[in-house]
Parts: C-alpha cells; structure tokens; sequence
C-alpha cells in the first residue's frame, strides 16, 4: 500500500514585486495551514518523506506541517518537479518515488494538484483550494504502478473555519 498526502500552497500575498517563485504566504495562509495541518495531526498517519516545490509559498506551507506533524527537517527535500502547473511533472515525480517510501506528502501548486487528485483519486474534486489536503491511498507496491486508487480523505480550510 502507497499512501499520498498532497498539499497546495497557503493563500500567497501579490503586495511585494517578487518573482512568481518567491511569493509570500498571506497571513490567511500561514494560518489556513496551521488549521489543516492541526487536523491532520489529529488523524495523523505516518509520514516517510516529504517534498515540496521549492516556490517561497509551497516552502512556507511544507514547514508549518512539518513542524506542526513533529517531522524532522530532515525529512524533507526541495524538487523543481513540484514547481509545476499542469500535473504532467508532478505525474513523473510520483511515479519514480523511492519504492522503500510507504507514505509520501508533496507540497505544490493548482492547476497540478487538482487535477492529480481527480486522475488518480475515486472522488472529484472541483477545486483543491489554497492549504487544502488531498490523502490518496494506493493498493500498490510501487510508485510508477500507481494509478486510480482512493481519496482517503480531503481536508479543506473553509471546512474547519
């Protein structure tokens, strides 16, 4: 069984002349993922690696969960595949996960996320909103076998305001 738990970006600020990849969360963001993450928390399964976009949002969001799940730093890694709009990088980086990697949290961007959690989710999902989770379970023993598994479970901001 391979488990995935994909998170979108916080809520990003457009008040700064930044690059798109060093946007700022929003306040609304830092405390949207702190809501989420304490939920899942509550429900918390394990966690073996994390990844995240290496974009200034997707970071800050990876570590409000990071440090709100008790996860070492050490656990997580920056990849450029994350930094992705479509879902097409973010389909390849799944699928060349470690296969040692039981369960896996990727931080990123929309279009991307929804349209993973629709391809490879049983639920359809208008919308993974900004701090929303998407956890995947897989009856698989390898990442590049994935393909439609079960939407677990989907933790959303609005839900828990």
């Amino acid at each position: 069984m391979k488990t995935l738990v994909m998170v979108r970006h916080g809520k990003s600020s457009w008040d700064y002349s930044v690059s798109d990849k060093d946007r700022p969360l929003q306040e609304r963001g830092v405390n949207d993922a702190l809501l989420v993450s304490s939920k899942f928390k509550s429900q918390a399964s394990k966690v073996d690696a994390v990844f995240s976009s290496p974009a200034n949002r997707a970071l800050h969001t990876c570590m409000i969960f990071v440090r709100q799940l008790n996860l070492p730093l050490s656990s997580v890694q920056i990849t450029n595949e994350l930094y992705d709009f479509s879902g097409e990088s973010v389909f390849d980086f799944i699928a060349n996960l470690d296969d040692s990697l039981d369960s896996v949290m990727i931080f990123g961007h929309n279009h991307a996320f929804t349209h993973v959690a629709n391809s490879l989710g049983n639920s359809y999902i208008d919308n993974v909103s900004t701090s929303g989770l998407v956890h995947l379970n897989f009856n698989v023993d390898n990442w590049n076998s994935v393909e439609k598994g079960t939407t677990k479970q989907t933790i959303f901001p609005k839900d828990l305001r």
